[in-house]
């Protein structure tokens, strides 16, 4: 099963639209879409995307604001197209943290060259010394590969899906540590579901039907009673 990097567009012209979606589409991404702020903050925070294209000229609110909201709690990359071609524009959404910016016009090559190094340089940053190194997470039978988004158990895919993998991922990136409820879902979902434990436990359990041999004993994830979980020590 391919897991596939999220894509989310905001931007309130139908056509750009519809032109970023069979481009994203056809280079196999998964694609969202919203032509407000109002909507796009609702499903930066609902869906986690792996990258956000932004336009700044949104019909409620200018994107900036998208961008600040973010910050607030997300290192997601954050790619800014827009028509403002001023420097000072510019300057301004890289210094309130936006991962590049583009402006319009632009070429569909130079599009997916930069939605690929946002991503790559993204998933380098949260990882640890080891994973920055060779991209791998192993422990026994378990190995995680971040340079292919995948996990594997005993050398076959464990086939987890988009979620289950960004939080077996965010786990292995700690290796050893133990990460409490509200620091994963805030990570994998965003600050609306901080409090929200139970879609964190359905995910968990899946997690371990797959990779665990017993998952009522399990070797890889471990709970810690009342605060969160812990994966293995790295071998």
């Amino acid at each position: 099963m391919d897991i596939r990097d999220r894509v989310l567009v905001v931007e309130d012209d139908k056509s750009i639209r519809n032109f970023f979606r069979t481009v994203l589409e056809a280079n196999n991404y998964d694609v969202l879409m919203a032509n407000t702020g109002t909507e796009a903050y609702s499903l930066v925070t609902s869906q986690c995307p792996d990258v956000v294209i932004l336009d700044l000229g949104l019909p409620d609110m200018d994107g900036t604001k998208i961008l600040k909201n973010i910050r607030e709690w997300s290192a997601m990359p954050v790619i800014v197209v827009s028509a403002r071609t001023h420097e000072r524009d510019k300057v301004e959404a890289l210094d309130m943290g936006a991962d590049d910016y583009i402006t319009k016009p632009f070429g569909t090559s130079e599009l997916l060259a930069r939605i690929r190094t946002a991503i790559r340089h993204a998933r380098a940053a949260h990882m640890g010394p080891d994973g920055m190194q060779t991209g791998i997470y192993r422990s026994g039978a378990l190995v995680i590969d971040y340079d292919k988004h995948r996990v594997y158990i005993n050398g076959e895919d464990a086939n987890l899906t988009q979620n289950e993998y960004k939080l077996v991922s965010l786990l292995g990136r700690y290796g050893g540590k133990v990460l409490t409820y509200d620091f994963i879902i805030k990570e994998i979902w965003g600050p609306n579901m901080k409090t929200d434990n139970r879609i964190l436990r359905v995910n968990m359990a899946n997690i371990r039907r797959k990779i665990e041999k017993n998952p009522a004993q399990p070797q890889f994830i471990f709970t810690e009673v009342g605060v969160g979980y812990r994966i293995v020590d790295p071998d």
